[in-house]
């Protein structure tokens, strides 16, 4: 029980900082700008149409994206709470009686 709980433990610790999302840009994201403007001076047309049609999507992915973190965080927290019930429950004292 000692094991398993350290191991959750370690586990729930290192998922939690693995993704915790660094400040700034990543790449990806400045790659999707730089192709949005180039695809934006390329047109040389309206912007409005290409707007509402992108401010849509990105509604919808903000969400995900934010849902999928909320998840995330959910689950690291409950791996880290069973951890700790794991490693409090081994070293409570057993009635052989």
């Amino acid at each position: 029980m000692r094991s398993l709980g350290a191991i959750m433990l370690v586990i729930g610790f290192a998922v939690h900082f693995w993704v915790t999302p660094k400040k700034g840009l990543n790449e990806n994201d400045m790659a999707a700008a730089r192709v949005a403007r180039m695809e934006a001076s390329a047109k040389g047309s309206s912007p409005s149409q290409g707007v509402s049609r992108e401010k849509d999507a990105s509604k919808f992915v903000d969400t995900m994206k934010d849902t999928q973190a909320k998840q995330l965080q959910y689950m690291t927290i409950i791996i880290m709470v069973l951890g700790v019930g794991f490693l409090a429950y081994s070293f409570m004292p057993k009635n052989d009686s």
